[in-house]
């Protein structure tokens, strides 16, 4: 890159560092609330022959089958068509409908449950017998077994493909830009539309983006050689 070219490439970067808290909120309370979610509904999923586990295997469908940019859309545009929202926007009490980060957070955070809910209602079904057998023997009701056994071991061994849900997570919010949102890849393209040198723009973006990335798996390593210990090969 030429001289001119790192100028923008740092101020670039110093830009996106202004979107940061707007990409961390978006990317922390979806990852937050659709665990929140998913732990109950991955209980429900993993009971294959019942109705609500009908329900919620088509909510995964949907949410794991479409693209994410078009549930955006749907959420951002296509539900305040309705009048029974578009009254709701006129209360005081639902004035946040008015603001398109509810809808793109509505979105992030459903599609991470979707996602959220076949990782740990794989965990749930991948569970010892041996350690619900133990449970039972120790006279443990079934809520019982699944609330202070089965969950607990699956979220666990659940921590490594939570870890990459929640990076997928991130770089997804890159999508809010196109909804008015001026997190890290919002101030990118401002800045691009400034420049008009979208190369060290989007090159300090991507480093952005990349630096968070890093710092996410180091803090996903550290907890996954806390509470996987237990897995590893023992050496003697």
């Amino acid at each position: 890159m030429s001289p001119n070219a790192f100028d923008i490439f740092f101020r670039t970067f110093l830009k996106c560092l202004e979107g940061l808290p707007l990409t961390l909120l978006l990317t922390f309370s979806a990852v937050l609330m659709g665990l929140v979610l998913a732990i109950p509904l991955a209980v429900i999923h993993a009971r294959r022959s019942t109705f609500p586990a009908r329900c919620v295997r088509l909510f995964a469908y949907f949410f794991t089958g479409t693209p994410l940019l078009v549930q955006m859309y749907l959420f951002y545009k296509g539900f305040p068509e309705f009048e029974w929202v578009q009254s709701l926007m006129e209360t005081a009490a639902f004035d946040f409908l008015k603001e398109g980060f509810f809808w793109v957070w509505l979105a992030l955070t459903l599609n991470t449950t979707a996602y959220l809910i076949e990782i740990f209602s794989g965990a749930i079904k991948n569970t010892d017998n041996g350690e619900v057998e133990a449970g039972r023997a120790y006279g443990l009701s079934a809520s019982q077994v699944t609330r202070h056994i089965v969950l607990p071991s699956a979220l666990r061994r659940a921590l490594p493909a939570y870890s990459n849900e929640v990076i997928m997570m991130l770089q997804s919010t890159a999508l809010a830009s196109s909804f008015t949102l001026y997190e890290v890849m919002g101030q990118a393209i401002i800045m691009n539309s400034e420049t008009y040198r979208p190369f060290p723009v989007f090159i300090a973006a991507a480093t952005v983006y990349l630096l968070l990335t890093f710092i996410l798996v180091y803090l996903f390593r550290l907890a996954e050689n806390r509470y996987l210990a237990h897995l590893k090969p023992r050496t003697h």
